[in-house]
């Protein structure tokens, strides 16, 4: 007679299979990390190690990892030189690039929140418009802005500089993507308690969106400080000389100075590199958030 209160064994449990691979995987994929790492860096050595260097020592056949004597004349040098005033250049960047991107985040965002949420029913022949401004070819409007630029009495000043370039139907675009997928429930509070648009805006959207705003305000810095074919010219007096700008006449028909455009390089960089270490998180967060939507 089988007996009733047999009971079962637990079946045991499946073994866990660790991949061969696994730990092979991991190495070679910090191996070429580590190598990719390394080969972002090499144009900032060659950056540092000619800018410290005579332009003997930069092409000169005997190839050294680092110069036995530093130039660090080459710093003081560099702002010495009467014919490109370059402290003065990147003043006028800075004051360029800053300005330009609080004006493109203020108008674009404007822009991009009123095709998003006013109510209007040429919106979206507006914003295919906007759309539409991307295909034309900067050169085509190029001296049109120039003659513009010039009738209104703007060459050699901060105005020719900034106010042509303050809109953009790319970021235009990026904002209104944004602003789509932005909870309305939040909206709705602040029109509850009174607010309109500009209210619902400035004093709700505004707040929750600094991250989004934080990523394009360092896209547009970057674009704002590397510009060069509009500053040059625009800039036509020294004085009104960008970074940019300042860099292009080390090199002349007669003469390279290769001590003086890696020095004024690597200084030119710094701004950015700065920027973009305190902002690279905002970066790739904001631009994730741009989920295109409706």
């Amino acid at each position: 007679m089988p007996d009733i209160h047999k009971t079962t064994q637990p079946s045991a449990k499946p073994r866990r299979t660790r991949r061969g691979g696994g730990v092979m995987g991991s190495t070679g994929l910090y191996i070429a990390t580590g190598v990719a790492a390394l080969l972002f860096l090499v144009p900032f050595y060659l950056l540092i190690r000619n800018a410290l260097s005579t332009d003997p020592e930069i092409t000169g056949e005997n190839w050294k990892f680092f110069p036995t004597n530093l130039q660090w004349g080459n710093f003081t040098e560099l702002f010495n030189d009467p014919t490109v005033p370059f402290g003065r250049s990147l003043w006028n960047s800075t004051v360029v690039a800053t300005l330009h991107t609080v004006g493109v985040l203020f108008v674009c965002s404007l822009a991009g929140y009123g095709l998003a949420r006013i109510p209007y029913k040429h919106a979206n022949k507006v914003f295919y418009a906007v759309l539409g401004t991307l295909m034309v070819p900067t050169a085509v409007t190029f001296v049109p802005s120039f003659v513009l630029v010039s009738s209104l009495g703007w060459v050699d000043t901060y105005r020719g500089l900034i106010i042509p370039a303050l809109f953009s139907g790319f970021t235009c675009f990026l904002f209104r993507q944004y602003f789509l997928g932005f909870p309305k429930e939040l909206e709705e509070a602040a029109r509850v308690d009174g607010l309109g648009y500009w209210g619902a805006y400035w004093r709700v959207v505004v707040p929750n969106s600094l991250n989004f705003f934080a990523a394009i305000a360092t896209i547009t810095f970057i674009n704002g400080w590397n510009s060069f074919l509009w500053p040059l010219v625009i800039g036509q007096s020294p004085d009104a000389w960008t970074v940019q700008v300042a860099l292009s006449n080390y090199m002349t028909n007669q003469t390279v100075v290769f001590h003086t455009i890696f020095m004024a390089t690597a200084i030119s960089i710094l701004p950015l590199l700065l920027v973009f270490l305190f902002l690279q998180r905002w970066l790739v967060q904001g631009i994730a958030q741009t989920g295109i939507k409706g």
